[in-house]
């Protein structure tokens, strides 16, 4: 599962139902909200909700929402009042600490409910499974930390998710957004430290590859491009990579990885069989940072035309040919592309404003 944020900070306006449109076509089918908002007027929060629900159900899209014992009182909503907590319209709850067993068992027969993984322990499971809580609605959610170096460790947080796993619970960790950040901090809301700055599709690969059952993006919103990004992966596997030079012969096609991964460069599977680029020796020889987009020359022999991207700083060679560079956002993407990956490329976006 794949999922993204919309807050209750605002009124949401005509360009928010179109960002939830945009996101649920490109495959991120659950929207999280929090209902931590420090609002003296918990009708207006509950007003916005009651918007963001509609637009939910009318998309047929799942909505979550963070949500406290102390919180939902203060609007007059008791967690063991199974009519007042289905009048919300969510799909599931995310339970903060401090609310008992006995009640998150009795919400686990209802709906969906997500734990804190960060703090649920061995104990904790003993006491669901003691109150008979449906695990099969019960997952175990990590945070999103908005301070910068207080993200989690990413050999922690593996660790973490094989122990979940062992205790029959599904995980979820959150990437941070390459558009607009959440406030205060404005830093991003990732889950792994790491992350705070990489690109969100690269990132989302990897808490997968760390046994993240499902990603969020924390923050309120990504990019159009980026969007478009997830999509492409989403709906068709592929990944898009952008590339700073003018290389049409390399935009008009599809390519795809090798099925044996090379540690150093990715090897464009079609790359010698299409023979788009001129193999001729040239006399200036460049080196090949990580990223470096290259075509084998003549020199090489049966290998002319290959076509290889950097994953790793190579040194120049009289033999390899560079044509060109995947830019900055994607570099962290390269080592996690896996065999027979599609992958497309696309000019780079060149930007004019900074966040």
């Amino acid at each position: 599962m794949l999922g993204f944020s919309m807050y209750l900070n605002r009124d949401f306006t005509a360009a928010d139902y179109n960002y939830l449109l945009a996101m649920r076509n490109a495959g991120l089918t659950t929207v999280f909200t929090s209902l931590h908002i420090p609002e003296d007027d918990q009708k207006v929060v509950l007003k916005r909700l009651a918007e963001l629900t509609k637009w939910c159900q009318n998309l047929e899209t799942d909505i979550i929402a963070d949500v406290s014992k102390e919180g939902l009182e203060k609007s007059g909503i008791l967690l063991d009042n199974e009519k007042q907590v289905k009048s919300l319209g969510l799909t599931g709850l995310r339970i903060d600490d401090g609310v008992s067993s006995a009640t998150i068992a009795k919400l686990s027969q209802k709906m969906p409910i997500a734990l804190n993984a960060s703090t649920i322990n061995k104990d904790d499971i003993t006491a669901l499974r003691e109150h008979s809580a449906n695990f099969e609605n019960l997952q175990a959610w990590h945070n999103f930390y908005p301070r910068p170096e207080t993200g989690l460790d990413e050999n922690w947080l593996e660790q973490k998710n094989k122990w979940l796993h062992q205790m029959n619970l599904e995980t979820m960790a959150f990437v941070a957004g390459d558009d607009v950040l959440r406030g205060p901090i404005h830093a991003g809301l990732p889950t792994l430290e790491k992350h705070r700055d990489e690109n969100p599709l690269a990132a989302t690969l990897e808490l997968k590859q760390l046994g993240c059952d499902h990603i969020f993006i924390g923050d309120p919103s990504l990019t159009p491009d980026m969007i478009n990004c997830f999509k492409n992966y989403t709906k068709k596997k592929i990944i898009t990579l952008h590339v700073n030079e003018n290389l049409p012969e390399l935009f008009n096609y599809e390519w795809h990885n090798r099925p044996d991964v090379a540690r150093d460069v990715i090897r464009l599977t079609e790359g010698r069989s299409r023979q788009l680029f001129n193999t001729e020796p040239e006399t200036k020889v460049s080196s090949r940072p990580k990223g470096t987009i290259t075509c084998d020359n003549k020199l090489y022999l049966r290998y002319q035309g290959e076509l290889q991207i950097t994953k790793r700083d190579l040194p120049a060679d009289e033999r390899v040919k560079v044509l060109g560079k995947i830019s900055l956002q994607d570099l962290s993407i390269l080592n996690l592309i896996e065999p027979n990956q599609k992958i497309i490329f696309v000019p780079a976006i060149k930007e004019t404003t900074s966040l």
